[in-house]
């Protein structure tokens, strides 16, 4: 018998690490485990006894790229507990707010993390400082994308993490609307460079087929990250406040993250752009539809690569979306909702850049959380990445390990896992008997 182990024990990420092993007896894959070694941060539990004015901003720091969906998610889900219903002005900047967060959070992974990939190199350290160079062209536009994200979220919510506006029931502070102009401005003038980027991703040939579900909110305002009842692949529609218990979770004996598959199925799924765009691309900006229709004809896809290129169109999407409300909408002074406190259960669910982001908020009738939890995308991508992972080293283990070491690196990150820095993996240990 010849087995062999193929080890990667650290992956350095934003918020902690994880690590790959695969073993191989006669030349067939016997087991693969994707690790998850994030330690628990207890962010639920520290919320406990804590009024529910502080817990959003409290709960904004899980994540220092996706800080806005996570106050986001939190706010709908203690105001769904208060029975506090926002004025459509605050959904609208809150919307604005989030496409800020999705132009630069897309940006980030597309341009840092995937460039390199589709040039054949590194790192972006690696371009060539030569102006007439693709990769230096692409780079500098990097730069002003992720710059009208940043501006755009810093305009609305007042900064691009952490963001001091908003508050439960509306804003404590309002836009200066006297910004909006020039914000359209930036944003007319990003647009060719995210054609660019959509055309990057759409010649793309990386390919990696398997036949997953999909899952994703849908039936909001048009194609809408904050509003609407969880779907799937089949059209199964799922109220926010069944969410939980559509899901079973995993445990994963080697990961300290829990996966998750459908409760009555037991199968695997996944979140994100790729899913949206796959259930929901009907629904985005005629604007949009129109300049990508060479590229959305891809769709749907069951090629995870293709999730860069959904990403991709969704920069687009929220540049598009932005543009048309910075030029349609009048803010008014108005004061957030308040309502006397009571006891009550709230479910937040929205779309984070990565996937649907579910929190649940227990209150008493003091106004205290007496109970919370979270479930993050990325925990519900793992089982799915595994998969993935198990397909491409059992049709792929007569290539040089190297080719696997770098493919295995693409197929995680085109799921832009919260382990932002999956890019980086360390060497691999080869073991053989």
């Amino acid at each position: 018998m010849h087995t062999e182990d193929i080890t990667i024990d650290n992956i350095t990420k934003v918020e902690g690490s994880a690590g790959l092993k695969v073993s191989i007896v006669d030349g067939k894959v016997s087991d693969l485990e994707f690790i998850v070694k994030d330690y628990r941060r207890f962010y639920t539990e520290a919320v406990k006894g804590k009024p529910i004015i502080a817990v959003p901003s409290f709960l904004s720091r899980i994540c220092g790229t996706c800080s806005v969906a996570h106050l986001f998610a939190a706010l709908e889900a203690i105001e769904k507990s208060q029975e506090i219903k926002n004025s459509e002005q605050t959904m609208l900047l809150r919307r604005l707010a989030y496409d800020g967060l999705m132009i630069r959070d897309h940006a980030l992974h597309l341009y840092f993390f995937v460039l390199p990939d589709v040039l054949g190199i590194d790192s972006i350290l690696d371009i060539p400082d030569d102006p007439n160079s693709k990769g230096h062209q692409l780079l500098h536009d990097s730069f002003a994308v992720k710059k009208v994200g940043s501006e755009l979220s810093t305009a609305i919510v007042g900064a691009i993490i952490h963001a001091p506006f908003p508050t439960v029931g509306g804003f404590l502070k309002l836009p200066d609307q006297t910004k909006f102009p020039d914000l359209v401005h930036q944003l007319e003038e990003t647009r060719p460079k995210v054609l660019k980027l959509v055309e990057l991703f759409g010649i793309w040939e990386e390919t990696l087929v398997r036949n997953s579900d999909y899952l994703c909110l849908a039936g909001g305002n048009g194609y809408d990250f904050l509003a609407g009842e969880i779907v799937n692949s089949n059209g199964r529609r799922v109220p926010e406040e069944e969410f939980h218990s559509f899901l079973k979770s995993v445990v994963i004996p080697y990961s300290q993250a829990e996966g998750y598959v459908f409760s009555d199925s037991h199968e695997d799924y996944l979140v994100g752009s790729l899913a949206r765009i796959n259930l929901n691309r009907q629904t985005l900006n005629p604007r949009t539809q129109t300049d990508t229709a060479k590229y959305l004809a891809k769709f749907p896809s069951n090629n995870v690569f293709h999730n860069n290129l959904a990403q991709a169109v969704e920069i687009l999407q929220c540049i598009d979306d932005a543009i048309e409300i910075l030029q349609s909408i009048k803010v008014v002074d108005e004061k957030p909702v308040k309502k006397p406190a009571k006891a009550g259960t709230g479910v937040g669910v929205i779309e984070a850049p990565r996937g649907i982001l579910y929190h649940l908020a227990e209150v008493n009738g003091s106004g205290m959380i007496t109970n919370y939890d979270v479930i993050v995308p990325t925990s519900q991508n793992q089982i799915n990445i595994e998969n993935d992972l198990k397909k491409y080293f059992g049709e792929n283990l007569q290539k040089d390990r190297e080719i696997l070491r770098l493919e295995a690196q693409k197929i995680i990150r085109a799921y832009d896992p919260c382990m932002s820095c999956a890019t980086n993996f360390l060497t691999i240990e080869w073991n053989e008997e």
